[in-house]
């Protein structure tokens, strides 16, 4: 069983008339459950009603290249939702230094924001027993890898995290994993020129990774260049399971054990 453990079905570059469509190539390739990722107070609802189908699950969050036109308060209002079965955990939530500070915000009053709407996120999780969703990304370097790292050290006793679409070396996934959280890899791993991201991945024990597709974002070989979506997962999931020397199988029976435990799902379900 494959999870696409970080997905956005509700994008605009879905219609929503093609989600069926989409679920059903993910099934045929072998993907059986889709977590679907909310970027801000106006997605949320249309990602619950994905997960009204028992093979999607929904987290709730705020992007950080989205906190600018968020309301003050939008993490608060998040907590209306962490108590719905359809909620598998808080995210996507992180921070973003690849991306601009936009028109009327300095770059480092936007990078405050974006911190401050993380600690909320991770507090909102604390309270309601769910873990975080954390997206990272710099122009050169880590920094926001190691503010974002430095946060989670604070709430890491009673929050996980998983740093999705992880990219960095062995030595950054081991100090996630050494406060209990994961990394999580998408269609990067598969990229010819992505030699850390394979290098990190060999390295990740069984039960300390997830896949992922971060469908319409990108897609692995062979469709690199193409909207994403998360019957890709699967290129993904066999790369990974070739440069680590296991079954296909063997890769989706331990990312199927992490991802439940991680999303905290009933046992009954998909």
């Amino acid at each position: 069983m494959l999870t696409d453990s970080h997905c956005h079905l509700a994008s605009h570059r879905f219609e929503p008339a093609e989600i069926p469509g989409l679920l059903e190539r993910a099934r045929a390739a072998g993907v059986s459950r889709l977590v679907t990722l909310a970027t801000g107070l106006e997605n949320v609802q249309a990602n619950l009603d994905l997960a009204e189908n028992p093979a999607v699950h929904a987290c709730v969050g705020i992007h950080p290249c989205d906190v600018h036109h968020a309301p003050n308060d939008a993490v608060a209002r998040l907590s209306a939702f962490t108590g719905d079965p359809r909620v598998c955990a808080i995210g996507e939530t992180g921070l973003d230094y690849y991306h601009p500070a936009p028109e009327g915000w300095d770059e480092q009053s936007f990078r405050d924001r974006q911190r401050d709407f993380l600690r909320r996120h991770f507090q909102l999780a604390a309270a309601a027993r769910l873990n975080v969703v954390i997206h990272t990304r710099d122009q050169t370097g880590h920094a926001s890898f190691e503010d974002a790292l430095a946060i989670y050290q604070d709430f890491h006793p009673s929050v996980r995290a998983v740093f999705h679409c992880f990219i960095g070396p062995w030595e950054n996934a081991r100090r996630v994993l050494d406060l209990g959280g994961l990394v999580s890899f998408g269609g990067v791993a598969t990229f010819k020129t992505a030699h850390q991201v394979r290098e990190t991945a060999g390295q990740c024990p069984a039960g300390s990774f997830m896949v992922e597709t971060d469908a319409p974002y990108l897609a692995p070989e062979p469709h690199r260049g193409k909207r994403n979506e998360p019957a890709f997962v699967r290129e993904t999931a066999e790369r990974l399971a070739e440069l680590r020397g296991e079954s296909l199988e063997a890769l989706a029976l331990h990312t199927d054990k992490t991802v439940r435990a991680f999303f905290r799902l009933r046992p009954d379900s998909i």
